[in-house]
């Protein structure tokens, strides 16, 4: 059973909790490990700034991907993952409240897995959340040869 962490970039404490909740409900045993922009995104991810020496089994089983934050949107984000050996096929799904089709194209683009309006509604937005969990942590099978991240350098 994959028990990886699911890395939340998400700036709004208000998406936070709701995601939180949403998969909790759908019984999604995967811990939930939330930064608040992308710069601190990418730093997890590759075990640098205050992320650097930290252990913990290996890259997230999926991250879910806000496109409007402070410091470094998630076009940013999304490209520096998908540009990176080690991370190139993470799954991410971006959750925007953006429909707009240049950013809806422009994450595909750049190596979005999928793309998620954030329903306004509170009960969508949960439907929506569990869904996610649901497809990605226990339907998907993802590819065995994942690579863990390396220490960091000296």
């Amino acid at each position: 059973m994959n028990t990886r962490p699911i890395l939340l970039v998400e700036d709004n404490p208000d998406d936070v909790e709701l995601t939180r909740i949403a998969l909790a409900e759908a019984k999604i045993a995967n811990p939930l490990h939330v930064v608040g922009n992308g710069a601190e995104a990418l730093d997890y991810l590759f075990r640098r700034g205050a992320h650097a020496g930290q252990e913990d089994g290996g890259q997230p089983s999926l991250v879910l991907l806000d496109l409007n934050m402070p410091r470094m949107d998630g076009r940013e984000v999304l490209q520096a993952i998908r540009a990176e050996s080690r991370t190139r096929s993470l799954p991410v799904v971006v959750m925007t409240t953006s429909a707009e089709p240049f950013d809806v194209d422009a994450c595909y683009s750049l190596g979005a897995n999928s793309y998620i309006r954030k329903p306004v509604d509170f009960g969508q937005f949960m439907w929506a959340v569990k869904q996610v969990g649901l497809y990605w942590l226990v339907l998907n099978h993802p590819r065995e040869d994942q690579p863990l991240v390396p220490p960091a350098p000296l």
